[in-house]
């Protein structure tokens, strides 16, 4: 969800960022980078850990869930995600896989106005193991009673595209986060820019027209 649907990566930096600062700690943004698309409860513990201050970490995240909330108001959807999310609704049973915690999930969709388009969702409630374990998404496609190959995954983090990889189903990269060539090389099957252009190639396969969009490259159809 975060950085597929909603532009929450800085807001949640922000108030990592605030509640560090509490205790004297200023983490460069290569730090924060490699924690995109894994939840706090994996990031803080870690990183409080290896500077000596594990038994900060409870208040520490406590303050970071109290300082987002204050800038919440500032979220913003990413382009076309919505109208997306309403289209692939109508023609295919979705699941929302998310490290956002059950009170930021139901927030951001309540914003985008898509709370009735998923079929399954899975927030920290329901999951023990960070990505890129493959944990959430195989609970998903459980919830969906399908099988990883009948499932595209979309992703815009590195360790995120691993998860999906990893469950063995068709991964989608969606640049919002990290460039192509990195999410290429990070293993996705496929990498769009907007959504608009994924939208476009499960038309194309709906339709029956795969080959002219795909120039010679097979993808999986779904089912």
């Amino acid at each position: 969800m975060d950085g597929v649907l909603v532009d929450s990566e800085p807001l949640h930096n922000r108030a990592k960022e605030m509640a560090f600062a509490e205790i004297g700690i200023v983490l460069p943004d290569a730090v924060y980078d490699s924690y995109k698309g894994r939840p706090d409860r994996t990031m803080m513990p870690e990183v409080l850990k290896a500077l000596g201050r594990a038994a900060d970490a409870e208040r520490i995240m406590q303050r970071k869930k109290e300082f987002y909330e204050l800038i919440e108001h500032e979220l913003q959807p990413i382009t076309e995600a919505s109208e997306f999310v309403r289209w692939a609704a109508s023609r295919l049973p979705l699941a929302l896989a998310t490290s956002a915690t059950p009170r930021n999930r139901a927030a951001a969709l309540r914003m985008l106005g898509i709370e009735d388009c998923f079929q399954a969702i899975v927030d920290t409630d329901r999951f023990q193991h960070a990505k890129p374990d493959p944990e959430i998404y195989r609970v998903a496609i459980s919830d969906l009673a399908l099988q990883p190959q009948q499932c595209w995954v979309i992703e815009d983090s590195l360790a995120g595209v691993g998860a999906g990889k990893a469950a063995g189903s068709f991964t989608v990269g969606i640049t919002t986060t990290f460039d192509r060539d990195t999410l290429i090389g990070a293993g996705a099957d496929l990498v769009v820019d907007r959504f608009a252009e994924l939208k476009n190639i499960l038309a194309s396969i709906e339709s029956g027209r795969l080959s002219e969009l795909a120039h010679g490259r097979a993808f999986p159809t779904t089912e």
